[in-house]
């Protein structure tokens, strides 16, 4: 008993909470609407820190700063877009979380799929030449029509038991 809470404890420990976020409340804007629109853009912002984090979940000093930073760009009166392009201004494009797709990104959105047909086009060709391996090693040799006529030959000219 005392085993199977330990390893719920342990569980409960390594599982992630679902909508934690590092955003402290003295962070937070008294508008609720206003709150969830900077929530949603911090979502959409990468840490520069972490870099596989949005500045939303991280704890990071800098992301805390962009995230007063996208506050205070909405308290201004910026749209979400506003804001975003206001830190790729200030940033780049690797600011975003998912950047656009444009020629400068295409190996970005499109490698993935590349490596995985180049990689499924290898197995089918890999898998094949494996079967026609497979097969001469069997004893089904593709014979030229000398090589078949001298095996006929030796063939008739074998006792039959």
């Amino acid at each position: 008993m005392k085993i199977r809470a330990l390893l719920l404890a342990l569980l409960l420990a390594l599982t992630p909470v679902a909508g934690f976020a590092a955003v402290s409340p003295d962070e937070q804007l008294s508008d609720p609407r206003l709150e969830a629109r900077a929530r949603e853009v911090s979502k959409e912002l990468r840490c520069m820190v972490c870099q596989n984090e949005s500045i939303d979940d991280s704890d990071a000093e800098l992301a805390k700063d962009l995230r007063m930073l996208v506050r205070k760009r909405i308290l201004a009166g910026d749209t979400n877009a506003e804001v975003k392009q206001y830190l790729v201004a200030r940033y780049g494009e690797f600011v975003l979380m998912k950047p656009p797709f444009q020629p400068a990104t295409w190996l970005l959105w499109l490698g993935p799929g590349v490596i995985l047909l180049g990689g499924g086009i290898g197995v089918i060709l890999f898998l094949r030449r494996s079967s026609r391996r497979d097969e001469n090693a069997i004893g089904n040799p593709a014979l030229s029509e000398a090589e078949r006529r001298r095996l006929d030959e030796i063939v008739k000219d074998e006792p039959s038991e």
